[in-house]
């Protein structure tokens, strides 16, 4: 059974009562999305599951389903062209921590970077589901993202933390520049 399937039954057999994010975990057989499923339910099925967002009295990690009827959901029309276009347009990235797909995560090593489309305005508040509202993020940037974006770093911002980097980081930044814009660069040590 998939790891939504099992988390729907065990929030619906435990109706009212407040869930931690440990045994929601367990309960999806220790995936590192659970909590993806669990957004799921609540954006696709309509599933009214709160967290501390909805709720002053419920602790970051805490859930609970209040209803076992869900509300109409939004539906999600995504293209796998519209998919394909926007992952080649961020260049296979993530759009909120610049990891890259198939690499070890900055943030956790013993992951590899997965990326998602993600939207930039969410469907709650109003968003489209078209490429100009939407964004690649890496699973782990999207478990924590509710509604944010974050401003992309300026150049200034981005030279200064190369310049902080050690001499090693600084040539991985350039070697990877060099792989991703191989004209440019041929341009620029042409003297061009």
């Amino acid at each position: 059974m998939s790891a939504r399937k099992l988390l729907r039954a065990y929030f619906l057999a435990n109706i009212g009562r407040i869930l931690n994010s440990e045994e929601l975990r367990e309960v999806a057989g220790g995936i590192s999305e659970w909590a993806r499923r669990v957004r799921e339910l609540r954006t696709e099925e309509g599933y009214q599951i709160l967290t501390h967002n909805d709720r002053s009295d419920l602790k970051p990690g805490q859930y609970i389903l209040v209803t076992p009827a869900p509300e109409p959901a939004f539906e999600r029309e995504i293209s796998k062209e519209v998919r394909a276009f926007v992952l080649d347009r961020n260049g296979s990235t993530c759009q909120m921590c610049g990891a890259g797909a198939g690499e070890p995560h900055p943030y956790d090593p013993t992951r590899k970077v997965r990326l998602h489309i993600g939207h930039i305005i969410d469907k709650s508040m109003g968003g489209a589901d078209d490429a100009g509202n939407l964004r690649a993020v890496c699973s782990v940037c999207n478990e924590g993202a509710k509604n944010l974006t974050l401003d992309r770093p300026s150049s200034s911002k981005l030279l200064a933390q190369i310049r902080r980097a050690t001499g090693t980081d600084q040539i991985a930044v350039l070697s990877w520049l060099l792989r991703k814009f191989p004209d440019q660069a041929a341009k620029i040590l042409e003297g061009g």
